[in-house]
């Protein structure tokens, strides 16, 4: 039987429908698979036939986005590929043209910035200075509290900025010490607080919340009592950069590489971290695994087996 036409933009809205409500991803997920595809549309043709595209037409594809950095084409292959995958399992007589190609992508390996020890402690120096310098009864005073309680979960959980901003307070269960946070693709993960600078930081900050009995409202919020969002965070974290002068490029992100590759450094297992992390694929944790200079110096002063010899 003849596969009935269907243009790309009708295979493209068919996919997000199976993302948003089947496979129940991100929006943030939805919108780049939504601006990956329409690209490609622009290009192969959004009234072409997609049961009638041909490698021929992946080829031109290729070719137009060519100029791009090598992990954002394989971000939009791994688009265009999970579409025509999804097609391939929809439509019993659908040919997938992508299923015999071989595309490969040399990513060259970018190490992420890193924190030391001595740049954390600066950091939250500045930070606990901060509450002494405004009176109690100020928004600054509880700004400062706020600010103190962000870096410490950032750095205590290895969270993304995204996922902080999503805590609600039914989120943080302070009677057991831990957060639960919904990663990407909805996954659910519990991590346990620890460290009790970390508890009594989140305490203070939960003793100035208005909304600290409202278990749907947001964890983190602003002046306004709305849920601080992510660029608020990115603005806090330049502001405290610059005031401890560290010189380096250090985003909300940069706290969740410090996180791992300082655990790494205790001689954490990797698979532990990459359950931390919340990553799906251990290769994405391995990254992490590039130790400094200082640490391999110590590593095979202490641990290579010619001193057994």
């Amino acid at each position: 039987m003849e596969q009935e036409m269907k243009t790309i933009t009708q295979a493209i809205e068919e996919l997000l429908w199976h993302c948003r409500f089947e496979k129940k991803l991100d929006e943030k997920t939805i919108q780049a698979y939504r601006v990956d595809l329409r690209q490609m549309a622009e290009i192969v043709g959004a009234a072409t036939d997609i049961f009638a595209m041909t490698k021929t037409d992946i080829k031109q594809y290729l070719q137009a986005i060519a100029h791009f950095k090598p992990k954002t084409i394989k971000r939009k292959v791994a688009t265009l590929r999970s579409m025509l995958n999804y097609l391939e399992c929809e439509y019993e007589n659908y040919i997938n043209p992508m299923r015999k190609m071989q595309i490969k992508l040399k990513e060259p390996i970018r190490l992420p910035v890193v924190m030391t020890i001595e740049d954390m402690r600066r950091i939250f120096a500045f930070l606990y200075r901060q509450t002494s310098c405004h009176t109690q009864s100020t928004y600054a005073y509880t700004a400062a509290v706020r600010n103190i309680a962000v870096i410490e979960l950032l750095f205590a959980s290895g969270m993304r900025v995204s996922e902080l901003c999503n805590l609600r307070n039914k989120d943080v269960d302070m009677e057991n010490g831990e957060v639960r946070i919904i990663g990407k693709g909805n996954k659910e993960r519990i991590i346990q607080l620890c460290q009790p600078d970390t508890m009594k930081a989140l305490r203070k900050w939960i003793e100035l919340k208005k909304d600290a009995y409202n278990p749907q409202a947001p964890f983190f919020t602003n002046r306004l009592h709305r849920g601080l969002s992510t660029q608020s965070v990115r603005q806090m974290v330049r502001l405290i950069i610059s005031a401890t002068n560290i010189e380096k490029h250090v985003t909300p992100h940069t706290f969740r590489h410090t996180f791992a590759t300082l655990l790494l450094e205790e001689d954490v297992d990797v698979r532990y971290i990459q359950s931390l992390l919340g990553h799906s694929s251990i290769a994405t944790t391995q990254i992490y695994t590039h130790v400094n200079p200082s640490k391999q110096r110590q590593i095979l002063q202490t641990k290579h087996p010619r001193r057994r010899i």
